[in-house]
Parts: structure tokens; sequence; C-alpha cells
């Protein structure tokens, strides 16, 4: 994949920033609050070295889930002004993405100059599932630029039209983020320095399974925890209450059970769970083995026996991955398990081992506890991302930009996206 350097001279050229900026917003009496700006920190090196090379930047990126037309609540904004902020220069924002509001705030910036256009997702075209109203989308989007940097790692598992339609019409690179992703992740599944654990939590073992399979012929150990664990401990004929279990996938998760012990993966399951009468902070809650789970309970974190227990197990760790939280983090009583698993991972890190964290819960997870990301050896923007590419898929959002990169996808340079688009 071409990275920015291999680019050429970008001064005074129209640069077409795919950024990942989907932060968490609370919306207050003053307006939206951005909650958690770590994907704006993120991307804001590979746009400023684009302003600096003398570029004219255009940042395009969604945020939340609307369904193809305007909605205020998800308006892109407040992260605009933030990216101003965190870039210490003034950062317009069109108030649509590829109307006339964009093409005249593109054609007012002067080389060096940043705008960040309204949110792709106000656009049914952004995440089409026909072809042809995709790629329509994408030539209007394309039209605005003779220069595109996929630096959104977070959606280059999804085939949208900014992600991988525009990668085709115009001469294309990698920004820093991706490019830094993607060389973690190559250590991860290349080679990596062992002993090596994954750990997985979250809420279900479905959205983990292609991972686990694949990881099984990789990692040294499986860490477990998070909703997850109970259909794990189900497999092994437990009782596990009111617990959030996959009933569907116990057979599956024996399967894979049976597997690591023919081939030598060590699994680590808790050996004591919080559970508690309700999915609420203000449930009874208790401290209970995993094989005493009341029936009228449900787990909701690991116990403190448990923590131990993944601590110890990842301390001569060499490299660490880890996605999805141990508990419901979010309420006090059950974030203690994430908390001191998190702990663990700093721990390997300051021996000089590599700790990724994957993205997604995790992230928002460590920062909320009060961890910084230089705690870790690497925070990953793309959840979704990252499992995938441990899971050995292939990444759209990728592998487009293995190809020519001439702007039309045909190897013969005359990329024609700047000849107008559709309107």
């Amino acid at each position: 994949m071409k990275t920015i350097g291999d680019l050429g001279d970008l001064r005074g050229k129209r640069v077409l920033v795919r950024s990942d900026l989907n932060v968490p917003l609370e919306q207050t009496e003053r307006g939206a609050t951005i909650t958690d700006d770590g994907r704006i920190r993120a991307s804001a090196p590979t746009i400023r070295m684009l302003s600096e090379m003398g570029a004219r930047v255009i940042v395009c990126a969604h945020l939340g889930r609307p369904k193809g037309e305007p909605e205020p609540k998800y308006s892109l904004a407040p992260v605009a002004r933030r990216l101003g902020e965190l870039l210490g220069t003034p950062v317009v924002f069109a108030e649509d993405t590829v109307g006339e509001g964009a093409r005249k705030a593109v054609d007012s910036l002067e080389d060096g100059g940043v705008v960040v256009l309204e949110n792709l997702r106000f656009n049914a075209g952004e995440t089409a599932k026909s072809e042809p109203d995709r790629a329509e989308f994408a030539r209007t989007l394309a039209s605005l630029a003779d220069v595109f940097v996929s630096d959104g790692f977070g959606v280059v598992h999804r085939a949208q039209a900014s992600v991988y339609d525009v990668a085709r019409l115009l001469p294309h690179a990698t920004g820093g983020l991706v490019e830094a992703e993607v060389n973690v992740l190559r250590r991860l599944t290349r080679d990596p320095e062992r002993p090596y654990a994954v750990v997985l939590g979250g809420a279900k073992v479905s959205d983990k399974l292609g991972v686990i399979g694949n990881l099984l012929g990789t990692a040294d150990r499986l860490i477990i925890g998070g909703g997850m664990v109970f259909t794990f401990l189900a497999a092994q004929g437990l009782e596990v209450g009111t617990s959030l279990l996959e009933r569907e996938q116990i057979d599956t998760v024996k399967g894979y059970l049976e597997r690591a012990e023919q081939e030598g993966v060590e699994i680590v399951l808790p050996v004591d769970v919080v559970a508690a009468e309700a999915f609420s902070a203000d449930a009874e809650h208790d401290v209970v083995p995993v094989d005493a789970i009341p029936a009228d309970r449900m787990g909701l974190d690991i116990g403190p026996e448990s923590a131990d227990l993944f601590a110890r197990k990842l301390a001569d760790c060499r490299t660490v991955f880890w996605n999805g939280p141990m508990g419901a983090f979010e309420m006090e009583p059950y974030a203690a398990g994430t908390k001191a698993l998190a702990q663990a991972l700093v721990d390997v890190t300051r021996h000089g081992g590599l700790t990724v964290v994957g993205g997604g819960d995790s992230a928002a997870a460590v920062r909320q506890l009060g961890f910084a990301d230089s705690d870790f050896g690497h925070i990953s923007t793309g959840g979704g991302a990252s499992l995938e590419y441990l899971e050995g898929k292939e990444l759209p959002g990728l592998t487009v930009l293995d190809g020519d990169g001439d702007g039309d996808g045909d190897g013969d340079g005359d990329g024609d996206a700047r000849d107008g688009g559709a309107a």
C-alpha cells in the first residue's frame, strides 16, 4: 500500500481524507458534548501533516447511525470545533457533505487549510447496498478532491462509498493512523513475540467466534471474560443463572474447548463472578464461585480471584491483545474486573511487552477508568476492524488500497473523478 510520502508534492492539491471521527456524544441543554475525543486525537496527526505539506485538506467522516438523511444530533459540527482546538488552527465546517455548502467551503480553502464535511451518513449513497447508488455518491464526493487518503481504520472493514469506492476513483494512499494500525496487527498475526495472550470480553460470544477459531492456531493463551464467558461456563455444564447466555453457541464453544486442548492452547476462564439480582448499579450483588451462581442472579463482572488469576496469566507475556470489557464497567459496582485487567496490561507494557487494546468498548473503558493512552503499547481506533483482521478476513478498505492508485482502477493513470462526477 502506498503511503502519503509516495504521493509526491501535495502543495495546493485538494486531499480528501477519510477519517474515523465517530466519537461518543452527550446531549445537553447547551448542545452536544464529546465525552471521549480519542478518535479525533488519533486522526489529528495525519491531518496536521497534510496541512503542513501545503495540501488543501478535506476531512470526511461519519458519526452515529443516521438513516441516510440529516439528523441534527449526529452533526459533526462539535467534532470540527474540537479538531480545530487540537490542530491549533481554524477548521472550516461545511454544513453539507457534497452540496453547495461543501463546494463553497472547498473552493475557499487556501494551501494548508482544513475543512470538515458534514456527516457522510446524512447521504443514503454512503452505505447503500446498491453498488450503482453507492458509486454515484462516491463520484460526487471524489469530484471535490484531487487525491484520497484513507485514515479511518475503524471503517476499513466496510465496503462503503467513502472507504472503498472513492479509492477506486482517485490516486490514493494510506494515512499515518491506518499504517500504524496495520503494522501493529501484523505483529499480532505474523510471528508474535511469545508468550502471546489474547483477552476477549464483551457481551456476545457469537461476535468473537471467528476470532477465537483463528487464534487457536496463533495464541498461547485465550483469557475469556465479560458476558460471553457464561456460554463457556454453560458449555462446561455449569449453572449460569440469568446471566447472558447464547444457548445456540454452546456446542460450538464445546468444540473450541476440545480443539484448544488438542492444540495446546490454554483457555483461562473466571473462577468467581459478581452476581447481581438485576442489571442495575443499585441491585443486590455478591461475589460467588462460578460453580455456585444462584439461579435467580446474573453475572455482571469477574470476581477478585479471577482478576488475580488473569493478572498472573499475563505477567510473563510478551504480547497481549485485548478486546472487550470484563463486565458492565459503566456501572461502578461492576468495573473492578475491567480495571484490574487494564492494570495487568499496563504492567506488561512497563516490562517491555507489546500490549494492544482493541478499540470499541475496551478503549472507552480504559479511558473512563482513568488510564492514559500511553499506558499501553497501542490503543486501536477500530474494534470491529481489528477483530476481522485477526479473524483472517479481507478488509475491503485495505484491499482497495493495494490497487494501482491512478484514480480509476484500470492502471492507465487517467482517473476521471475530478471531471465533475455525478451532481
